[in-house]
């Protein structure tokens, strides 16, 4: 059976499920009755997922007798029938149940029944009505692991430049790591292995370290490719890893380069950001330099 409409949807599932991407089922039943469903767009194998329920009374009568059941496929968890009893005009109700997916990756179905009693002008019981409606839930092996990485497009000789990892998954994960693994020659400040013994759904684990370019001068511009692996568990235990590469262009530095500190480099030397970016890069590089060199020579007298 096929919902009559489906507005898809990344929601916040109620109760279980952070920054997992749902669907919300919404269908109108007799007397003015909105029944709404929110369910997770996939599933982990194994795991328990929420399907939230919300029904709104916006009919002028009472709704009595208000009763959901949950017929589920075999893989699929069954739920005992949600009782919700009478809702008054303009009044509602909300529910979280949790079900849990225990067949191999494919698409099931959940399908609710629903029925209630209106009440004519609030007094007389009309004949009880009834409505279905199904939602699909898709199953997948493994949790979803968001991997992002955050460091500069372009670096140049003898210099530092910050590298940021950061994972978010969709499900609990246990002993997670995160290496970090430069090209040859190029040296990292910090470390380049973290690890966490945790990380819950929808939570981020963050890993920095800083970047050292060597010393030497830089001839041509080059590539060089900066490995990033992430290694975790989930919560069956069943062992993962991911791995990505980024690329970043190593190239001469130029007379003055502004660092994303806000830092600025005027030839060899360097002066650290007291004042902001737009000050120092509305100053002419002449008079940088003359105001660093009158500097040096007030410190030696």
């Amino acid at each position: 059976v096929e919902p009559r409409l489906a507005l898809p949807a990344c929601l916040l599932l109620a109760a279980a499920a952070p920054l997992a991407c749902a669907e919300t089922v919404r269908q109108t039943m007799e007397g003015g009755v909105e029944l709404y469903v929110t369910y997770p767009g996939s599933v982990v194998q194994g795991q328990q997922f929420p399907v939230s329920i919300l029904v709104e009374n916006r009919g002028w009568e009472e709704k009595r007798d208000v009763l959901l059941e949950f017929r589920a496929d075999p893989q699929i968890s069954e739920q005992e029938a949600l009782s919700v009893g009478s809702i008054s005009e303009g009044g509602s109700h909300g529910a979280t149940l949790n079900f849990s997916a225990s067949g191999p990756p494919a698409t099931y179905y959940i399908n609710i029944d629903y029925s209630h009693v209106l009440l004519e002008n609030n007094e007389t019981p009309r004949a009880p009505f009834s409505s279905d409606i199904a939602v699909p839930v898709a199953v997948r092996e493994g949790p979803r692991v968001s991997v992002s990485t955050s460091a500069p497009e372009s670096i140049f000789e003898d210099a530092e430049f910050p590298f940021r990892v950061e994972v978010t998954p969709d499900s609990d994960l246990r002993r997670l790591e995160v290496r970090i693994v430069p090209p040859g020659g190029v040296e990292f400040r910090g470390q380049t292995l973290h690890s966490f013994s945790g990380l819950a759904a929808g939570q981020t684990a963050s890993a920095e370290a800083r970047i050292l370019t060597p010393a030497g001068p830089v001839a041509a511009q080059s590539e060089l490719p900066f490995a990033v692996v992430v290694s975790y568990e989930d919560a069956q235990g069943a062992e993962s890893s991911e791995s990505s590469t980024v690329q970043i262009t190593l190239r001469p530095r130029t007379f003055m380069e502004v660092t994303t500190e806000g830092g600025v480099w005027v030839g060899g030397f360097f002066i650290a950001p007291y004042v902001s970016i737009g000050t120092l890069v509305g100053i002419p590089a002449g008079a940088l330099v003359t105001l660093l060199l009158r500097r040096r020579q007030g410190r030696a007298g």
